[in-house]
């Protein structure tokens, strides 16, 4: 990462999840951290995000989901970010996640960060993942 370059990271809510209440707060831990924050909004296809993520030039992007359909959702901006050879775009993903899925989408490449993680924790994987000092 260049020298006074900020971490750009793109947050999204996939689905018709509605619930935006989190994923603005982290918005908030996000920008106050250091980090360029591009907020898509709620009800946003895995191909929007995608796309949105490779025109703004994004290091990072996070997901919310409440609704459990980030079994289908997630996975399909992973496979659309490979098909696209972006793969070195980070994804991290939250919300309501069983426990027996946080495995199977970490090993898709998606970081999990359930309801109740701590916002510094993300912060911290964030800054590490992306080689930022």
């Amino acid at each position: 990462m260049g020298a006074g370059r900020k971490i750009r990271i793109l947050l999204a809510k996939p689905g018709l999840d509605g619930h935006d209440r989190g994923i603005k707060l982290l918005a908030l831990a996000f920008r106050d951290a250091g980090m360029e924050v591009i907020y898509l909004g709620r009800h946003r296809s895995p191909q929007e995000i995608v796309r949105a993520a490779i025109q703004e030039d994004v290091d990072v992007i996070g997901l919310s989901n409440l609704s459990g359909s980030y079994k289908e959702l997630f996975p399909k901006v992973i496979k659309i970010l490979n098909k696209s050879k972006m793969n070195s775009i980070k994804v991290i993903g939250g919300g309501i996640i069983l426990d027996d899925d946080i495995k199977d989408m970490e090993k898709l490449g998606i970081k999990m960060f359930p309801i109740n993680s701590r916002t510094g924790e993300i912060i911290d994987y964030i800054k590490g993942c992306v080689n930022w000092n």
